[in-house]
């Protein structure tokens, strides 16, 4: 049997990463706001802070790995989509 379309046989559910931006930023800007807290305020905005740099990339960080973790233990806890899988056919083979 040679057919040209392919046919889905199935769907899976799987975290929707795209909806994940949000989500990242939150939980960064709140890692940073944390770590951050009894910073003195300063307001020399004309030079760049190294800490800040540093602590703004490490919150993205902490963050990027708190939400990974999250989503390989508890998927259900994040909006899912349905990711078609499809049936191989005769084209599908190699000879």
């Amino acid at each position: 049997m040679t057919s040209t379309s392919a046919r889905v046989g199935g769907v899976r559910k799987e975290v929707d990463a795209q909806k994940l931006g949000p989500a990242l930023l939150i939980a960064s800007s709140l890692v940073l706001a944390i770590r951050t807290a009894r910073w003195p305020a300063t307001s020399d905005e004309g030079l760049a802070n190294v800490d800040w740099q540093k602590e703004v990339e490490h919150s993205g960080h902490i963050a990027k790995a708190m939400l990974s973790h999250l989503i390989s233990r508890y998927p259900s806890l994040f909006l899912l989509k349905d990711v078609p899988w499809y049936v191989p056919t005769d084209d599908d083979v190699p000879e």
